[in-house]
């Protein structure tokens, strides 16, 4: 029974993980630039608020991908999905910080409401990809 519940879990951590990658590159691409703190990105590179949204979404479909059509490589790709959820958590911290609405976030409360999801998906991505088993 727990197996089938990692699984399932496992399952729609990368559906979901695909949703909002999609999410980036279509319908949501604004609300997710307003994630992107100033710091991200500095003179000196090419890009700009909007290739970092497109660069993560392609990121987040393909891990979200990875974690459904390789199941023997779950642990490895749990503790990848772990160090991402870490490396944009930045992006949700920003949102609070500068009071920027995106995503229907539009009051401190509602933005501090959110930031307590981000260790849950990084506890979901180890849990559901067993990556805490040795």
């Amino acid at each position: 029974m727990s197996s089938s519940i990692r699984t399932a879990a496992r399952i729609l951590l990368g559906a979901a993980l695909v949703f909002a990658g999609t999410a980036h590159l279509t319908f949501a691409r604004r609300d997710f630039q307003a994630q992107v703190p100033d710091w991200a990105v500095p003179e000196a590179l090419p890009f700009d608020k909007d290739d970092i949204v497109v660069m993560s979404g392609v990121v987040e479909m393909g891990l979200g991908a990875a974690v459904i059509a390789l199941p023997k490589e779950q642990k490895r790709i749990g503790w990848i999905l772990a160090a991402f959820f870490v490396a944009v958590f930045p992006g949700n911290i920003t949102q609070f910080v500068e009071k920027r609405s995106a995503f229907g976030l539009d009051t401190d409360l509602k933005r501090a409401i959110r930031l307590p999801f981000q260790p849950l998906l990084v506890a979901w991505a180890l849990w559901s990809t067993r990556a805490l088993r040795t």
